[in-house]
């Protein structure tokens, strides 16, 4: 995956956690999870074959390939924290 499709790879996740209502969990979350973000995709790696029974083969390997990125959850995580600052300059409430 290219770095600009990535990024949109990036945004998409982080417009879903902040429409869910989940970007203060969602960063606290990556935050604590962020040393186990290649084992995490050596994990979906091996499961693979099953995931591709229940997502497209493509989807899973976005995945993949964003948690093999080191940069990739921090990248996530400065997007999460600019939309909540945003929220906050604009008086919305920051779930």
């Amino acid at each position: 995956m290219d770095v600009s499709g990535q990024d949109e790879f990036i945004q998409e996740i982080a417009h879903n956690l902040e429409r869910w209502g989940l970007t203060v969990p969602g960063i606290a979350f990556l935050e604590a999870n962020k040393p186990f973000a290649f084992l995490g995709s050596q994990a979906l790696l091996f499961l693979q074959p099953l995931l591709n029974g229940l997502v497209r083969p493509a989807v899973s390997e976005q995945y993949i390939r964003f948690l093999q990125d080191r940069d990739g959850i921090e990248r996530l995580i400065q997007k999460l924290e600019l939309g909540a600052n945003q929220a906050a300059r604009e008086d919305k409430p920051c779930r």
